[in-house]
């Protein structure tokens, strides 16, 4: 199959990846398996100077010049087909500003990452091209319990997405609410709930309109979760989205679920609530930036 089919192509064997750590820094020791986990996989690893440091502060992997270097080299050097974050936390949104994005626009390389990510996933889905919120080798790789994650992202990447995959199936949950338009179809945006809130009023927002909006988060404890709902509702935005995917809420003391519930009864778009993406496990691979159809009753969404 020619790779033009694909929404997002596969990644051949012997394909060069470029592995930056954009946001935070790896705990120690979370480096070191990077490079044979890729290899196993049958692809050429590159760690890009990003991931050894030294870190300006705690929650940055390295200084803003060699982030942003790594990004840029990441996309421009035709050495590697593929951009790998090495972790998230913080750090992404200090290059938004500075990121060229010409560059982004005219590289068709696969960014596999999220959570903090979720900011350079929009400035992908500004320039139409696709990405990846998927597990990352020192959040999720090695983790126990991650495994299923694991194999199920390079399965992923071995295989591509096309148009007409079913990409997964949300568990049963209370929060689904379908009974409003049905299945529905839009372009499959967001990621973390507080980075995608954080581009609220900057030039680096994505477009809302009819699009699908996923959202997850970790360690918000229901009151900050409100907040950043009501910031969504009193920007236009959930007016505007054709329909609210929901992910993981995980790490915090007390559950979302009530908070969530408040706020959802109120959109006039269907909400499938329990998909498998997110900090929490499972975290499933999840194409963005690519045209989807969610269906509540099935609770499935299916790409094209």
């Amino acid at each position: 199959m020619a790779e033009s089919e694909f929404l997002i192509p596969p990644l051949r064997p012997g394909a060069g990846i470029a592995v930056i750590a954009p946001a935070g820094p790896p705990e120690p020791g979370q480096l070191d398996p990077v490079e044979g986990w890729l290899r196993e996989r049958g692809y050429q690893p590159h760690l890009l100077p990003s991931c050894f440091g030294p870190p300006p502060l705690d929650f940055l992997a390295a200084p803003d010049a060699v982030r942003l270097a790594d990004v840029h080299t990441a996309f421009a050097d035709a050495r590697y087909d593929a951009v790998l974050a090495l972790r998230g936390g913080s750090g992404c949104i200090r290059l938004l500003d500075r990121v060229d994005l010409d560059l982004l626009a005219a590289s068709r390389k696969l960014l596999i990452g999220y959570s903090d990510l979720t900011v350079l996933h929009a400035l992908r889905d500004r320039a139409g091209i696709a990405s990846l919120h998927a597990p990352m080798p020192a959040s999720d790789w090695g983790q126990p319990g991650a495994g299923p994650d694991t194999e199920a992202l390079f399965r992923g990447l071995a295989r591509g997405w096309r148009a007409g995959d079913v990409v997964g199936q949300a568990t049963p949950h209370d929060l689904s609410q379908g009974d409003r338009t049905g299945p529905v179809r839009g372009r499959l945006i967001g990621g973390n709930l507080a980075m995608f809130c954080a581009l609220l009023g900057t030039p680096f927002m994505p477009d809302v309109e009819g699009a699908l909006l996923f959202v997850e988060d970790i360690s918000e404890e229901p009151y900050r979760v409100d907040r950043m709902l009501s910031q969504l509702r009193l920007a236009g935005v959930l007016e505007r989205i054709a329909g609210l995917l929901v992910g993981s809420f995980s790490g915090a003391e007390k559950s979302s679920d009530a908070v969530l519930a408040d706020h959802l009864a109120r959109l006039r778009c269907p909400v499938l609530a329990g998909w498998p993406s997110g900090h929490g496990q499972p975290n499933r691979p999840l194409p963005l930036g690519v045209p989807a159809v969610m269906d509540v009753a099935s609770r499935t969404l299916t790409l094209g």
